[in-house]
């Protein structure tokens, strides 16, 4: 194999690790978000972690963040402004990378 070729395996390998650990960052972000709003729901145990798998799966409706956003605002109602929600998203999102990081 030629020197060209392993950069271009490790560039290969280095893409799929990173697009990887993309999506558990953002499924973290949006499990620790569902938590988050059921608590601003009033739930508690199962009924959160439910509501948090919820959140997740509200992901795979598009691409990008605005789904999980609609799910979660929609839901909130006046519990939670936008920018609140927003704000939450990224703090959750910092969290997330953190606890991922952690682990491995």
């Amino acid at each position: 194999m030629s020197t060209f070729d392993d950069r271009e395996n490790a560039f290969e390998n280095k893409f799929a690790h990173d697009a990887e650990m993309q999506f558990k960052a953002e499924a973290r972000r949006n499990k620790l978000l569902g938590l988050w709003a059921a608590g601003l729901l009033g739930k508690a145990g199962d009924d959160a972690v439910e509501y948090a798998k919820e959140v997740v799966k509200a992901d795979f409706e598009e691409a990008g963040d605005e789904d999980v956003y609609r799910k979660v605002k929609g839901d909130l109602g006046d519990l939670a402004d936008e920018a609140t929600v927003r704000a939450q998203m990224k703090a959750m999102m910092a969290e997330a990378k953190a606890q991922l990081m952690e682990e491995s």
